[in-house]
């Protein structure tokens, strides 16, 4: 009967080379490999390796053997350290990327959540606008809306959400309300983002379309969007959770009912899903559940649909 064990010292002789370099790293005695290498090609039937005092070489047959069990001892050292990892408990430090608002409103709070439930841990957590390659920096997942360019990044969606388009009662008793999106260009507008050269996309009636807007106030930080819009200084995209939450409390009303922002997606990245560990598993699955939240999602999708790319 076939000995694992025997295959596996098989696998080491030919990476090292030799049996006395096998030996060394199986810390075992040479002797020992000889006779596993021996009782292999027994049980097989088929001499695998050529031996002389000089060299050591593969026979035809101990090359393909080789190719095709070397695949199979991979497939179960994987197995055994996925089963290690899924009974393990999370440890360690995790370093996280995300841009300043969406860590504000929605990451810092998972944090705390995530080190109450795995004591073991610790977070580092880098909020930025600023673009930062994850592997230069050290970075284990990073967070982002819109759409992704290309990259060798590994991304995973979490969700998608869009926004509505809402001013307050006060504002629109004294300017009136909008009936096309073409009356935008007559509207103040609360920007995110500069002011200059602004554009919304919409979807409606007649398909896409791009608006041109201009206002008295913009922010590229949610909070001040919503303060302004709820002060009266004029219409808004909001995040559907934030409009939809204000709209039913009175406090804003939503125009243009039949436009919305096309849907913008949200998902996390990292630098490669091979071996990735426990500790950053249990993470990601943790935002994954919390933002399948539509109230979540809503509130915490950017403005403008996209934050800094993570490259």
């Amino acid at each position: 009967m076939l000995d694992l064990n025997d295959i596996a010292v098989f696998a080491r002789v030919v990476e090292a080379g030799s049996f006395t370099a096998a030996a060394r790293l199986l810390a075992m005695p040479k002797t020992t490999v000889s006779r596993r290498i021996a009782a292999l090609e027994r049980e097989v039937g088929v001499r695998l390796l050529q031996r002389t005092t000089r060299s050591l070489n593969l026979t035809d047959a101990g090359r393909l053997y080789y190719e095709q069990s070397s695949k199979a001892l991979r497939t179960i050292e994987e197995a055994n350290l996925h089963l290690a990892e899924a009974r393990a408990e999370p440890s360690g430090t995790i370093r996280i990327s995300a841009p300043v608002g969406f860590g504000d409103y929605f990451l810092t709070g998972a944090v705390v959540d995530f080190l109450t439930m795995y004591p073991k841990t610790k977070v580092e957590l880098r909020l930025t606008d600023d673009r930062l390659n994850l592997v230069e920096d050290g970075i284990d997942i990073a967070f982002r809306t819109g759409v992704l360019q290309d990259s060798t990044l590994i991304a995973r969606k979490l969700g998608s959400t869009h926004r509505l388009l809402c001013a307050s009662p006060d504002y629109l008793a004294r300017h009136g309300v909008p009936e096309e999106s073409t009356d935008l260009a007559h509207h103040h507008c609360v920007i995110a983002g500069a002011s200059a050269g602004a554009h919304w996309v919409l979807d409606g009636p007649r398909g896409q379309e791009t608006v041109a807007v201009a206002g008295r106030f913009a922010a590229n930080e949610m909070q001040a969007v919503v303060t302004a819009t709820l002060a009266g200084f004029g219409i808004a995209q909001l995040p559907q959770a934030i409009a939809e939450g204000l709209i039913n409390e009175g406090r804003l009303q939503r125009v243009l009912g039949e436009h919305t922002t096309p849907a913008g997606g949200l998902h996390v990245l990292y630098p490669s899903s091979r071996h990735l560990s426990p500790l950053v598993k249990a993470f990601i699955e943790l935002a994954a559940e919390r933002i399948s939240n539509k109230h979540h999602l809503g509130m915490y999708a950017s403005q403008t649909g996209q934050f800094p790319s993570e490259t």
